[in-house]
């Protein structure tokens, strides 16, 4: 029998499937500046959706801390003592003084925030199935496995998110993950290893961090991109192959890891796509996702710059216009979308 998890608990039907919380946000003495991540890019997005009125406090569903027993469904209890070193958190987060800290206030200032968003993503999943589409605003630590973080990745929300859906909910026994973040997916991909049920599909920058060649066995759909690619040529590759990966194996759940650190001038990407290329990306992956009727799951991920927490709100506003996320679509579930 699965653990008693709150985070399956269901959210007032007014709610839109937008997981949130203010705990998503990282800040303590100035130490998430030295990471070129902007720490605080979750809490902007809503604040940008909050200023276009398309959402409200009382209408998000507020995320909840994932609990030790909820992540060891995935990870592994060495792996979970691990994290109570600081020197491990400073080594994943790649904040070196952070070693330096009292494990009690990096449990606190770092770790309660990563797992409020994973439990964020594992909320999300359920909402997904159950509306049709949800977004979590923070999210998509595609670096983490069950056994080893890294690149800002202490949590695997990706894998966690899927095994609560195969274990708990009925009807749901296939997931395709569409990573499209700059870098590699390798957390989810040693996950998914062994898995027929999980089809991996993954567009990245060959030549970056993580590099992980193990990792790339699981990956069903390899997208490998040269440094600089640019808005044509990447948009033309997304559309080919998310409509290749979803006509190849129809999932029960997409799982899209919008990573935006795939915009021009990311200090760590190292492609060349536009705001404008971002917004477009995002609605090719839902429209393919609504056109098929398959529930749709979005987690965030990487977006090295401080222009990406708008550059997301647009998007979010972007799919809501084109009708391919609203709340009408969203309490009727995913078999009964608007047509595209």
């Amino acid at each position: 029998m699965p653990h008693r998890t709150e985070l399956y608990e269901d959210p007032p039907s007014a709610c839109w499937p937008i997981v949130y919380s203010p705990d998503y946000n990282i800040t303590f003495m100035g130490l998430e500046k030295l990471h070129p991540f902007d720490a605080g890019k979750w809490g902007k997005v809503i604040n940008f959706l909050k200023e276009e009125k398309l959402i409200a406090d009382d209408l998000i569903v507020q995320a909840r801390e994932a609990t030790d027993e909820d992540l060891l469904v995935v990870h592994t209890r060495r792996y979970l003592n691990k994290l109570k070193w600081s020197f491990v958190v400073a080594t994943i987060t790649e904040i070196p003084p952070v070693a330096f800290l009292p494990n009690f206030v990096v449990q606190r200032q770092v770790l309660k925030p990563l797992r409020t968003q994973t439990g964020g993503t594992i909320m999300a999943g359920k909402l997904a199935v159950d509306r049709g589409w949800a977004i979590n605003v923070g999210g998509g630590f595609h670096h983490c496995s069950s056994d080893k973080g890294g690149g800002f990745c202490a949590y695997a929300d990706i894998t966690l998110a899927i095994k609560f859906l195969f274990e708990r909910v009925q009807g749901v026994s296939k997931a395709t993950i569409i990573d499209l973040d700059a870098h590699q997916g390798n957390g989810h991909e040693r996950d998914f290893m062994d898995d027929h049920r999980v089809y991996i599909m993954d567009a990245y920058n060959r030549y970056i961090y993580p590099g992980d060649g193990f990792a790339k066995r699981a990956i069903k759909r390899k997208v490998e991109l040269e440094w600089g690619t640019e808005d044509t040529e990447y948009l033309q590759k997304v559309h080919t192959h998310v409509e290749g990966a979803l006509n190849e194996l129809r999932p029960d759940i997409i799982v899209y890891n919008a990573g935006t650190d795939i915009l021009d001038g990311d200090p760590l990407g190292g492609l060349a796509i536009s705001p404008q290329g971002i917004v477009k990306r995002d609605e090719v992956v839902f429209k393919a996702a609504r056109r098929r009727r398959i529930p749709i799951l979005m987690v965030t991920s990487g977006g090295y710059q401080k222009r990406t927490a708008r550059i997301i709100a647009d998007s979010i506003l972007n799919l809501h216009n084109l009708g391919l996320i609203d709340k009408e679509l969203a309490t009727s579930g995913a078999g009964n979308p608007k047509k595209l």
